[in-house]
């Protein structure tokens, strides 16, 4: 709820052009005296017909006429230190400011909401961002937790020239926590650029355009975007991600179509370190013969060429595939020369390691980890494996070894909470998780410009992880 000082001018704003349109209502005022108090007592006194065709010259229309309704509301609400009544009137009010646009499109007023422009002192921008806060009179829900994430992301730029994966995950989540309106309405603009190719860097562009959508189970659109692309890296991610995104959904026919593209289209394009996730994919179908063996003989030719070189040994992808494929020493080998470049390597690794029962060997390794907040997550990650695998012993050890870490933290390292967050769910399964990720995001709020900058995406992926059980894409 606004505090006071902010409700008594959100009372003297509404109230004046309230007072304004109701007074050109009732004295028909001529189009000088109402220009004199402002653009929307001027529109009101204007002579022409604000929302239909119908209404005698010199008075109002209909639309004028439930704008004036709607400010009466707003009045109230902010006259009222009742939640769930100013909730109530806030909600009558918007759904008045709708039905100026729906029914009466041709109008001033219509075209003003529209484009949020103001209406006199009223700024109907700011009245959406009020009607969207709502969701926080229930502090503690999953859709409050998202407002206040996307009220911390910096703002996008227009035109579109770059990807945004915070923005994008923020559509993720929406659509996953039941608010497909507004996950469509963040995602729409990214589409729009792709379609136009108005970005520098198209592939990075269309690659985050099309894991969203994705995962927002717009796999016919995904896959166009994706099958307009020549670059391997991105194509293959692409398909990997779509082929996931299926077999989570219990879509195995196009999780098998996917594999087998993938497949086709690294072996007639010369794809090299794209293959550990053709394997992955391979895996993820069920074709565990074909993974192997591509997994097998890609890692014998990249040992090849890291001996011939001296340079960079390996992809990060086949780290992942060696823990999917159950190769333990293998994983942890290939994934210490992969870490330091892509820390996300660490708890997928681990997490997968544990999964399969080599928890002993996964938590040593997270606890020789030095980024805090990376073994956090693996921590996070092997508590998962642990509840899964019916090993308690093992997985009260590692909320103890978390729960230090962030009592070490003394609450400020918000992506550290949001991870204690993910690992109650697993290990409670109640709510209690929802205390600590609140905490997670006033931590957040109160930090750096810089953390706020970054934090966005990690803490939609924790929360996305809690409520649906799936991860965000790696």
């Amino acid at each position: 709820m606004a505090s006071a000082l902010a409700r008594a001018f959100a009372l003297v704003r509404t109230a004046a052009v309230a007072a304004a349109l109701l007074l050109s209502a009732a004295s028909g005022a001529t189009l000088g005296v109402a220009s004199a108090a402002g653009p929307a007592m001027a529109q009101a006194a204007g002579g022409a017909d604000a929302g239909g065709n119908d209404a005698p010259a010199g008075t109002p229309g209909p639309a004028n006429r439930m704008f004036v309704q709607a400010l009466q509301l707003i009045r109230q609400a902010d006259g009222t230190y009742d939640v769930a009544e100013e909730s109530r009137l806030l909600k009558e009010a918007d759904k008045l400011f709708n039905e100026i646009v729906t029914k009466y499109p041709d109008s001033p007023l219509a075209v003003q909401l529209v484009t949020n422009q103001f209406v006199g002192d009223f700024d109907f921008y700011e009245f959406r961002s009020r009607i969207r806060a709502l969701v926080c009179n229930e502090p503690l829900s999953s859709l409050c937790f998202l407002h206040r994430i996307g009220e911390m992301l910096p703002p996008v730029e227009t035109p579109i020239s770059a990807a945004r994966w915070d923005w994008l995950s923020l559509a993720v989540a929406y659509q996953q926590l039941g608010d497909p309106g507004r996950a469509k309405e963040i995602v729409a603009p990214f589409v729009s650029a792709v379609r136009r190719g108005g970005v520098a860097d198209s592939s990075g562009q269309d690659l985050f355009v099309a894991r969203a959508l994705a995962l927002m189970g717009q796999s016919p659109l995904a896959l166009d975007i994706t099958r307009q692309i020549n670059d391997c890296s991105t194509r293959i991610y692409n398909l990997a991600d779509i082929a996931k995104a299926a077999a989570w959904r219990g879509d195995s026919g196009l999780t098998n179509a996917l594999a087998d593209e993938a497949k086709s289209y690294a072996a007639s394009h010369n794809c090299a370190w794209e293959l550990g996730l053709v394997a992955q994919t391979l895996l993820r179908a069920g074709k565990e013969a074909q993974a192997r063996t591509l997994f097998l003989n890609t890692v014998e030719t990249q040992f090849s060429k890291f001996k011939e070189t001296k340079g960079e040994c390996c992809p990060p992808e086949l780290a992942v595939a060696a823990a999917d494929l159950g190769d333990a020493k293998l994983a942890l080998g290939l994934l210490s020369t992969v870490q330091d470049e892509n820390p996300w390597t660490v708890p997928a690794v681990l997490g997968r390691l544990g999964k399969r029962g080599d928890m002993a060997l996964a938590v040593e390794y997270a606890a020789q980890t030095a980024d805090i907040d990376t073994r956090g997550e693996a921590y996070a990650d092997l508590i998962e494996a642990a509840v899964k695998r019916g090993e308690p012993a093992a997985g009260n050890d590692l909320m103890n070894r978390l729960n230090k870490l962030v009592d070490e933290a003394a609450g400020r390292r918000p992506g550290l909470l949001a991870q204690k967050a993910k690992a109650e769910k697993s290990f409670y399964n109640d709510d209690r998780w929802r205390r600590t990720f609140q905490q997670a995001i006033n931590a957040a709020e109160k930090a750096s410009n810089f953390v706020r900058r970054d934090i966005g995406a990690p803490l939609l992926a924790a929360l996305v992880r809690i409520e649906t059980g799936l991860p965000m894409l790696d």
